[in-house]
């Protein structure tokens, strides 16, 4: 007889609460921010609890660093918990103390086989060619069976017969028959927990409702529901979560996102590349979840529309242009000041904020990351003699610099310097000239930045203000 689906076991009227649960072996990967993104709209939206839980039971790969970068990258994106995070190493003697209680009941057995015999087994179906299952003699054994002294470990008894459903959020319905379940380690031979059964331990004792996490942990759900019901057949109070499996993102190939691919960590796309918070969170909420064809969708939005009905079953194609598309969107609609304080951390030295904030209308429609920006602003700063790029020298030849000496006598007649003076100004010289403002905007440019892009030439200008623009003009003039 088939066993009851996941979903019949949570009472509708719990509150939900949802978890994070990283292992700390490194940046906080682009997936798992994802992962904590959906675990954490969820909460919100059914108005539950998001926790955090650092899986640090790897005590060899398990560092500090890898805590603080975890840490770093929820926060900037504001993913942070709702209380504490729990350190699941910090919980081994309750996990120790659940797999006994496990043994007592007689759920769990100790199994005295060693790595040599498993060894010999496991090699005997591979050239049987079937699946290797673990079928202990020690299962049924009784306390005066145990051989004093040897090492043993801890295995959960995993029901033989029959199979088990679980009504999964996002992959639907999925069966598995039971006889395919391993009576798999709890307690290893020094008495420390696997995270097999720390996760469970974890979860019930944090009362996660809702196991919103990556689909290569589906088949962990089937063996992790054996400890939980039979822990609930035991003491009773262990409800089956809701499980909500998702899809893994692959890159713009198909294949399974890796390094090749470009940047995994959140950091990567902070620092080296200069995204913003919002437009990577927007981008993550987009991957894997949808609502109609709506692309930007606020945080606020975000929490009104997300449940899991809209993530798709499909892996998702991580698209770096789409992303910086997005990012240029945010740029846009930044606060000014705020941008010229992350674009001065970029700089190398202290900048004029009032001026970088000044010039944030005219550089950031242009920019689709904070890097463009850092490129854009950095005329504003620079000292003369102007460092010239390769193409803006090509466009000072002697007629450039002639046409240009021009330029600043009828600038320099001008008191009025804005945008709208300079502009009719620079007109009305270009038609005495008998040439085209293009003629007179390029060895401009040149001259008053270095390069040959840039903001608007009469932005530009009243940017750098009359000295200055005048002084940059006058140093490449003929």
């Amino acid at each position: 007889m088939a066993s009851a689906s996941n979903a019949d076991h949570v009472p509708v009227t719990r509150k939900v609460v949802t978890r994070f649960a990283p292992s700390p072996t490194g940046f906080l990967h682009i997936g798992g921010a994802r992962t904590a993104l959906f675990n954490w709209l969820y909460a919100r939206h059914h108005g539950g609890t998001y926790l955090l839980r650092i899986e640090d039971t790897d005590r060899a790969r398990s560092t500090e660093p890898a805590i603080a970068a975890i840490f770093d990258g929820l926060a900037w994106l504001g993913l942070q918990g709702d209380e504490p995070p729990v350190f699941q190493f910090a919980r081994s003697e309750r996990h120790a103390a659940v797999a006994h209680q496990l043994l007592e009941a007689g759920h769990a057995y100790r199994c005295y086989l060693t790595q040599d015999e498993l060894a010999a087994r496991r090699e005997r179906a591979q050239a049987e060619r079937r699946a290797f299952r673990i079928d202990s003699e020690w299962r049924d054994a009784t306390p005066d069976q145990w051989p004093e002294g040897q090492a043993y470990v801890v295995r959960i008894k995993a029901p033989r017969s029959g199979e088990t459903t679980i009504a999964d959020a996002v992959q639907g319905a999925i069966t598995v028959q039971n006889a395919e379940l391993d009576d798999f380690v709890i307690l290893r031979s020094d008495g420390t927990p696997t995270y097999m059964l720390a996760v469970v331990v974890d979860d019930h004792d944090m009362g996660v409702t809702h196991v919103i996490r990556g689909d290569d942990h589906l088949n962990n759900a089937f063996r992790q529901l054996v400890v939980i019901r039979a822990m609930d057949a035991i003491e009773g109070g262990w409800p089956d979560p809701v499980y909500a499996h998702i899809p893994l993102i692959h890159g713009a190939d198909g294949a399974k996102l890796s390094k090749r691919h470009g940047a995994l960590g959140v950091d990567s796309y902070r620092d080296e590349m200069g995204i913003l918070p919002e437009a990577l969170f927007n981008y993550l909420l987009r991957l894997g979840w949808g609502h109609g064809d709506r692309e930007e969708i606020t945080r606020e939005e975000a929490i009104t529309l997300f449940d899991l009905a809209g993530v798709g079953k499909s892996p998702s194609r991580f698209d770096l242009k789409k992303l910086e598309n997005l990012n240029g969107h945010y740029l846009r609609a930044a606060d000014d000041a705020r941008l010229a304080g992350l674009v001065a951390e970029r700089m190398g030295h202290d900048p004029d904020l009032a001026l970088l904030a000044e010039a944030m209308p005219v550089l950031k429609p242009r920019a689709k990351n904070l890097n463009e920006l850092v490129e854009s602003a950095a005329f504003l700063f620079a000292t003369r003699p102007l460092a010239m790029t390769e193409k803006a020298a090509e466009l000072l030849t002697d007629e450039a610099r002639a046409t240009l000496r021009a330029i600043y006598t009828a600038l320099a007649a001008q008191n009025d310097w804005t945008s709208e003076t300079l502009e009719a100004t620079t007109k009305s010289l270009a038609e005495e000239l008998g040439l085209g403002l293009g003629k007179l905007a390029q060895p401009m440019r040149a001259a008053l930045t270095g390069t040959t892009t840039s903001p608007g030439i009469f932005d530009v200008l009243v940017l750098l203000g009359r000295d200055e623009a005048l002084a940059r003009i006058d140093a490449q003039a003929a």
